[in-house]
């Protein structure tokens, strides 16, 4: 049912953006083109902490937004009304949402927030729509708990790859990076460390999608309320030149004590990667405090 409520997102009004430059690459914009803009809150309420957004870039009024806990909702016309579009399914906790560029119509939704903190939501596997939204079919990759991102190839809407975190607060067999060519029919878990380490990033190159980058971590949270993570250097960021067959680890420039990664590359110079990085350097918030991000322009971060 529409709601006209609202409530702050900046990632969506980031992501609309992103579409909208995506749409009209060949225009040139002046430095002050989105000068007048401004933040304001477009919905919707009940979406509470959101770390999954994505947009259609052929449909530029068209986002869906999913809540560590509140489910998938999708708007039609540029967030003015919003429709949750996810209510039925057994799991509402949402930690990455991803639109087929080739085919808009089929939509990958994981479960499982991936936010490693003391009232954290875990999942049941991995969702797929092939109508837009209207019905969704579950998809494996049950034993997951924590899928925080998806990576679909631009030219084939049934290859697919998962970054499966796993357990929170304990080992698992299920983590790492797994690939389906089949819209997630089955599963191939390419890249794996340990029971341990999990899969929490993966970015699929848009000019040459046999380019995959992918980082693993190595967290464990305990029982009790503050400062309850340990986090270790066994994960790492990976670059596969093959379609994620085979992995290569990126260090070259890196801190040595590397926990959490988070990777992007330039839709508009693919070789520019992006990193923000954790270490385990102690901090007055957690214990993977160092923070630092870096750049690379060869697509190995120097």
């Amino acid at each position: 049912m529409p709601t006209h409520r609202t409530c702050l997102i900046a990632t969506l009004s980031c992501a609309t953006l992103l579409v909208l430059g995506s749409a009209s690459a060949a225009e040139e914009k002046s430095a002050g083109a989105y000068a007048e803009l401004a933040w304001r809150m477009i919905g919707p309420q009940r979406s509470g902490r959101t770390r999954a957004v994505a947009g259609v870039p052929a449909q530029e009024h068209v986002f869906y937004i999913g809540a560590v806990n509140g489910g998938v909702w999708k708007t039609n016309d540029a967030g003015r009304t919003w429709q949750p579009i996810f209510d039925a399914q057994p799991t509402q906790s949402i930690g990455a949402i991803a639109v087929a560029a080739s085919d808009p119509n089929i939509i990958y939704v994981a479960s499982g927030e991936g936010l490693h903190r003391p009232d954290l939501s875990v999942g049941n596997g991995l969702y797929r729509s092939a109508d837009g939204g209207r019905s969704w079919s579950h998809r494996g990759l049950a034993d997951g708990q924590q899928i925080p991102e998806l990576a679909v190839d631009p030219g084939d809407p049934n290859r697919v790859f998962a970054a499966v975190l796993g357990h929170p607060y304990g080992p698992n067999a299920e983590r790492g990076i797994y690939r389906s060519l089949d819209g997630g029919a089955s599963w191939e878990r390419v890249l794996y460390r340990d029971e341990n380490t999990g899969g929490s990033a993966v970015a699929i190159d848009p000019a040459e999608p046999q380019t995959v980058y992918a980082a693993l971590w190595q967290s464990r949270l305990g029982p009790w309320e503050d400062k309850n993570e340990f986090q270790g250097t066994g994960g790492g960021l990976f670059k596969s030149s093959d379609g994620g067959s085979t992995w290569k680890p990126l260090a070259a420039g890196l801190p040595r004590d590397l926990a959490q990664i988070n990777i992007a590359i330039a839709p508009s110079a693919p070789r520019r990667l992006y990193a923000t990085v954790g270490t385990t350097a102690p901090g007055e918030y957690s214990s993977a405090e160092g923070l630092g991000f870096f750049r690379s322009d060869d697509g190995i971060p120097r």
